[in-house]
């Protein structure tokens, strides 16, 4: 099968399944995604595979949702339903804020897959890059990676809210309230990632965590996952995730969520960004351009989706 946005490789034991949009640090379109999805039960199937690893090219893991046009997949892709455009999860998704509900249906694929994926984390994991990485079995960092959640500072809550199941509650809320970004080295101090390495070893020292995990036998692996995915399953996983995507629904409808929608609409998405990071001075905010002293946001009216 041929992919656009993704490279697939098998090597013995292990598959790759690797983002490839570095020119859009790798931001995940629907199509890219789709792929991803396909590529994942690709390696599910071939039984020479043992455990996947989720890596990306380029400076950045990923970027997070892409939100600009070139989101939308093309109509000849193979790698999403027909009548919604997003990668296939049973559901066309029709309702108006559903784009959380489909992230999180769509990421429970990797949960249910049976075998082990561990994401390959270096530069940008932001956003809905966080929410991808979350969702493997494990994570193994660059030090210096910038994990971050910015969107949650003028457009919506997190789509999959991660945040309380992998961090100690007073992070957790500092992650989800302010969107500030951690290290790869302080993320592993907090649990969310398994270990963080220099960027120079990052590559040999996840393939030799990946291949020493590989010498157990497939069933052995999928029966392991599956008993740790239904004890978080007991405590409320699911229905925790499910839940948070009806409050980031509800968070598109506050007064000031228009304007970050009239911003996006009236001075184009890299204006509306910096506008967002400005008072933070990160990410986009790092620009002179930016306003760092911009007011609170305010609006009024039904708020605008970016989904």
């Amino acid at each position: 099968m041929a992919y656009s946005d993704i490279r697939y490789e098998t090597d013995g034991r292990l598959a790759f399944v690797t983002l490839a949009r570095p020119e859009k640090l790798n931001a995940l379109s629907n199509n890219l995604r789709g792929e991803v999805m396909h590529a994942m039960k690709e390696a599910e199937a071939n039984k020479e595979v043992g455990v996947i690893i989720l890596r990306a090219e380029g400076r950045a893991f990923s970027a997070g949702y892409d939100l600009s046009p070139s989101r939308t997949a093309s109509e000849d892709s193979q790698f999403v339903h027909p009548r919604s455009g997003l990668p296939d999860t049973g559901s066309t998704h029709p309702g108006p804020m559903e784009w959380s509900r489909h992230v999180v249906a769509t990421n429970w694929t990797i949960w249910e897959l049976a075998k082990p994926v561990v994401a390959q984390i270096q530069g940008y994991c932001l956003a809905g890059g966080t929410e991808l990485a979350t969702i493997c079995d494990f994570r193994i960092c660059a030090e210096d990676a910038q994990i971050g959640y910015p969107p949650v500072r003028a457009m919506t809550t997190m789509d999959m809210m991660w945040a309380p199941w992998h961090l100690p509650m007073a992070k957790a809320r500092e992650f989800a309230y302010v969107g500030d970004s951690l290290t790869g080295a302080q993320m592993a101090q907090l649990g969310w990632a398994n270990y963080a390495v220099p960027g120079n070893e990052l590559a040999g020292f996840t393939e030799a965590f990946a291949r020493r995990m590989a010498h157990i036998d497939n069933d052995m692996l999928m029966y392991s996952k599956r008993a740790v995915n239904r004890q978080y399953e007991v405590m409320g996983i699911r229905t925790g995730l499910w839940s948070g995507t009806e409050i980031q629904g509800l968070s598109t409808y506050r007064p000031a969520a228009s304007e970050w929608g009239k911003r996006v609409r009236e001075d184009g998405l890299k204006s509306a960004l910096e506008w967002r990071d400005g008072p933070f001075r990160d990410n986009r905010g790092r620009y002179d351009s930016a306003p760092h002293e911009r007011a609170v946001a305010s609006g009024q009216g039904p708020g605008s989706s970016y989904a």
